[in-house]
């Protein structure tokens, strides 16, 4: 018996299953040489491609002369390689299914059962800040909003974020309209001098938004920002719950909760994070 075993585990590979594992490693390769050739800015030479894929130059030339005759590689007169048309097509495939609203639906449901928080996204309409998408807790706390509300520019989180984020002339015109008619007691708590202007920098130096009271009595919330892949603000997830009870602090456990959550669903957006040359040295 022993000795049929010992056959057995020497026996030779297979050649249909040896063959079908080489393709996988050829296909694991080229997949590698291509994730290191965008890195490297979509464009590279041999030799430093070789460098960062950590394989001699002539195998990884024959990996990219494969990736030459699909057109997911193309080569210019100054013999760099550069990402091809196939890649644009694949990308531009890619963005079209980036919608932030559906990808936040998995963070939604984790932030309410962690959390036992009420949570949405929301992204900016023709009114202002608009809810798409709502999760409740098992008790969850009674606020007059829901999927399709429009939220306060300036007394809401979720506005707060898009007054400070997204730079647009209809959004300013919005606050202002806005801020001319809030009631007095609101107004004292913003900036005499710049009202608007000192609040979009606070929120930017901050990365995220909280509010306590303000947009609704006896609620407070924190909302992060959701970047899409050119780096712009295209939605925002907010956390709220009863002041009481809800920690609505910059550098409390709902925040953290929710801004590692939002930087999820903006790599999946294709959101990269830029090291400032601080972080670098």
């Amino acid at each position: 018996m022993k000795k049929i075993i010992e056959t057995a585990a020497a026996a030779p590979e297979p050649t249909a299953a040896r063959d079908r594992r080489q393709r996988v490693q050829s296909a694991s390769t080229g997949l590698v040489v291509l994730k290191e050739l965008a890195a490297s800015g979509g464009r590279a030479t041999l030799t430093a491609l070789a460098a960062r894929v950590g394989e001699n130059p002539a195998k990884v030339h024959r990996y990219l002369a494969s990736l030459m005759e699909e057109s997911f590689v193309t080569q210019d007169s100054t013999q760099q390689y550069a990402l091809g048309p196939q890649c644009i097509a694949l990308g531009l495939a890619a963005m079209r299914l980036a919608d932030p609203v559906r990808l936040s639906e998995p963070s939604l449901v984790r932030l309410r059962e962690s959390l036992e928080v009420t949570c949405f996204v929301a992204i900016m309409g023709n009114h202002g800040p608009t809810i798409m998408r709502f999760e409740e807790p098992g008790l969850p706390v009674t606020v007059n909003v829901r999927a399709g509300s429009v939220m306060s520019l300036i007394w809401s989180a979720t506005g707060r974020l898009f007054l400070a984020l997204l730079d647009e002339p209809r959004v300013r015109k919005l606050a202002q309209e806005e801020l001319a008619s809030s009631p007095a007691d609101l107004r004292v708590q913003l900036d005499e001098a710049d009202p608007i202007g000192a609040l979009q920098r606070e929120v930017r130096a901050a990365g995220c938004a909280t509010v306590r009271d303000t947009n609704l009595k006896g609620i407070s919330a924190v909302a992060a920002p959701l970047f899409d892949a050119n780096g712009h603000l295209c939605a925002t997830l907010t956390a709220l719950g009863a002041t009481g009870g809800f920690d609505s602090s910059i550098d409390g456990p709902i925040a953290k909760a929710l801004r590692e959550e939002a930087k999820k669903i903006s790599s999946a957006l294709g959101h990269k994070v830029q090291l400032r040359e601080d972080d670098v040295h």
